[in-house]
């Protein structure tokens, strides 16, 4: 079963939560609306386990347990509390009774015990169901015949999410017009659905005759999209998607740019390459700060040696190698000719020594405020919605933040391509005059990383 847990119904529903669901999102309590919420004591105790990690999944277990504090306060959490949606939410002793029911063929774990309270509602007559992000426990319930739902709560239909992109047949006389005038009001011509969205005009019955558009709601005009043949630092858009990435990159008056699609696309590269000509070059911003979440592809290696620099290193290697082949392939224009010392020190260097460049983890970005700065987080599709949040509201008066990662290369074991951070924030900013979207369809890395993508 994977339904909506926030949908309403006639008659009251009973919800247990598993450990996992309260980690992903610990305002989970309130999100169910009329029903019952009821969390096993083993969930609360695995929470107790967590709380002491010193990263977002320990931050999550303390602040659920702040809130259960909060509304213990209003009442007796073994009794029940009122919630602000009309339900209650209770913490359940169901293995401690007697007339529990077995669990027989397993070991008395947290899994085991959780189903245990999960079966004691379901034979009490209630209408109950586990909400769980755990596969194996949906199976298990379905196995005793009860009702188990993912938590759906922040998740998005990735199939159906929003690409920034349209294409749209329109009379020829309108994109005539379009080119005569270098864009059009925003009216009923235009077939438009989001602010900020292109839109590619085809002329009715003549495919080959076509215009590239951008819906600028903040300006009420639909603008033709710019062709930058010019190039930025090097980097020339290779299909059309690159050349939409490239408008809302350069557009100071979108503060938010999201790009996903899959490896190779070119959604670092073009966000460096934009960076660095609006903060080294045009001066549009006082620093270009490039951040990325830790979390290793496949079995970590274990602690680094060295200092603070020294360890981020590897982290951080991604970063510095599309810095390195922009710095190389820009290396034709006096500015940007930094070639490396005696020391053997990259082209980048001297950007980073002026304070004008930094690359840095997002592990220390809670409780700062960055004014003024062209913010690349990268790989922000191994963020939580909370941790998306957190990165957004650090940004101060004329920061610009770009966010760039593919759903489908995952690393965080608690998100997954329907409910990280990245597809989160597109869907929600997709209204909004000040963000802009864009999903890069076609590999440009090599022939090879195509394919690959591709296939596998």
């Amino acid at each position: 079963m994977s339904a909506d847990p926030t949908a309403s119904s006639t008659e009251s529903k009973t919800y247990v939560l598993d450990t996992n669901v309260l980690l992903y999102d610990p305002n989970a309590i309130f999100v169910f609306d009329e029903h019952d919420v009821y969390i096993p004591i083993i969930v609360v105790e695995e929470l107790d386990r967590f709380k002491k990690d010193l990263n977002e999944t320990g931050r999550n277990a303390r602040t659920v347990s702040r809130l259960l504090d909060e509304l213990r306060s209003k009442g007796s959490l073994q009794t029940g509390v009122d919630l602000p949606g009309g339900g209650c939410v209770r913490v359940d002793f169901t293995h401690q009774e007697d007339h529990a029911p077995v669990i027989d063929w397993g070991p008395q774990n947290a899994d085991n015990r959780i189903l245990q309270t999960v079966l004691h509602l379901h034979r009490t007559g209630k209408r109950v169901a586990l909400i769980t992000r755990d596969t194996n426990m949906r199976l298990k319930c379905d196995a005793l015949g009860v009702p188990a739902e993912d938590y759906e709560h922040s998740r998005i239909d990735i199939d159906e999410q929003y690409t920034g992109v349209i294409t749209r047949e329109v009379p020829a006389e309108l994109i005539d017009e379009c080119y005569q005038n270098g864009g059009l009001p925003l009216d009923e011509r235009i077939p438009y659905t989001h602010a900020q969205q292109f839109v590619i005009l085809v002329a009715e019955g003549e495919p080959g005759k076509s215009v590239m558009i951008r819906a600028d709601a903040r300006k009420n005009k639909a603008r033709i999209v710019g062709r930058h043949k010019e190039g930025v630092w090097g980097i020339f858009a290779r299909n059309k998607e690159q050349l939409f990435a490239l408008d809302l990159l350069l557009d100071d008056n979108i503060k938010l740019v999201t790009l996903n699609g899959v490896a190779g696309t070119g959604k670092t590269l073009l966000a460096l390459a934009c960076g660095l000509k609006q903060a080294a070059d045009d001066r549009t911003f006082r620093k270009l700060l490039v951040s990325r979440p830790i979390f290793p592809m496949g079995r970590d290696i274990g602690f680094l040696p060295g200092d603070i620099e020294q360890k981020l290193n590897p982290w951080m290697k991604p970063i510095f190698d599309n810095l390195e082949l922009l710095f190389n392939t820009a290396h034709d224009t006096t500015a940007n000719n930094r070639p490396r010392n005696g020391a053997g020190e990259p082209r980048y260097q001297g950007l980073l020594d002026q304070g004008m460049l930094e690359v840095e983890p997002l592990t220390y970005i809670r409780g700062r405020s960055i004014p003024n700065q062209f913010l690349i987080v990268d790989e922000a599709q191994n963020l939580t919605p909370h941790e998306v949040k957190t990165v957004l509201t650090r940004a101060g008066e004329g920061t610009k933040v770009i966010l760039t990662g593919d759903p489908y290369q995952i690393d965080n074991p608690y998100v997954d391509a329907l409910s990280n951070g990245l597809t989160y924030i597109v869907e929600r900013f997709k209204d909004s005059d000040i963000a802009g979207h864009v999903t890069l369809l076609k590999g440009e890395r090599s022939e090879l990383a195509e394919l690959a993508a591709q296939l596998l």
